[in-house]
């Protein structure tokens, strides 16, 4: 195994860290703040019935939640329209499919999860739109969430949904194409795996993985413009 694939082992280790809802208001996205109950509708929380591991995701069609392909478990279950994740409402069955090029490594780290029961749209409970095909431009000024950890090496997740505005940099190395990468103090750690990336109130990315740097973390984000193509051929062929 490659020295980056040992370094992106360990990340998703991290990452996907297995949670217990509970544990403490005072943690989640590094840098964050509590969101506004039920202001980010969107959000959709992720967990595997068996061993509690938990990714967030989100809304992108009344039948289908976005999240990061090595969220993938057998037994998956998502949650809609929470604030809380001590208050989970019933769980809805989703059949999954990863992008097929995912390698657990950087690049193609994104999946669709087909809702077995349609969510019922309201105002707990929305749709996120996905980048244009004929201008997939990134903004500077983006906006990222989850229930994760507030602390990178000491993981606690969030009971309540945090958020941070993060302003993008240019990096020259960033693994993949698919890869939007930003070198911060804070952003998302452990449990904010699946995650969007929300500029300009479209989602363009997905929390894929973090790596510790020098002077902060390097966030990694899959880029959704570069799976259109992909992501409409997998909602046509399984529609409502």
């Amino acid at each position: 195994m490659t020295t980056m694939n040992i370094c992106w082992f360990i990340t998703i280790l991290l990452l996907l860290h297995s949670c217990n809802p509970g544990d403490g208001m005072d943690h989640g996205i590094v840098g964050g703040h509590v969101s506004v109950p039920h202001s980010r509708p969107y959000m959709v929380y992720i967990q595997d019935s068996r061993s509690k591991a938990a990714c967030d995701g989100f809304l992108v069609r009344e039948d289908f939640v976005m999240t990061a392909a090595h969220c993938k478990k057998s037994t998956l279950k998502v949650y809609l329209g929470v604030s809380d994740t001590t208050l989970l409402p019933h769980g809805i069955e989703v059949d999954s499919f990863p992008h097929p090029g995912f390698e657990n490594k950087p690049g193609n780290d994104i999946m669709l999860l087909k809702l077995k029961t349609p969510a019922t749209l309201n105002k707990t409970v929305t749709i996120i739109d996905l980048p244009n095909p004929w201008n997939d431009k990134m903004f500077k000024d983006c906006l990222v969430m989850g229930w994760g950890s507030m602390v990178y090496k000491h993981y606690s997740p969030s009971t309540v949904l945090r958020e941070l505005n993060v302003t993008l940099k240019n990096l020259a190395h960033c693994f993949e194409p698919d890869v939007i990468c930003n070198e911060d103090p804070f952003g998302p750690a452990q449990g904010d795996s699946g995650g969007p990336l929300v500029c300009k109130d479209i989602v363009m990315g997905i929390v894929s993985f973090n790596l510790e740097k020098t002077e902060g973390y390097l966030t990694g984000y899959t880029r959704i413009s570069q799976h259109l193509l992909w992501i409409n051929e997998i909602m046509k062929k399984n529609n409502i």
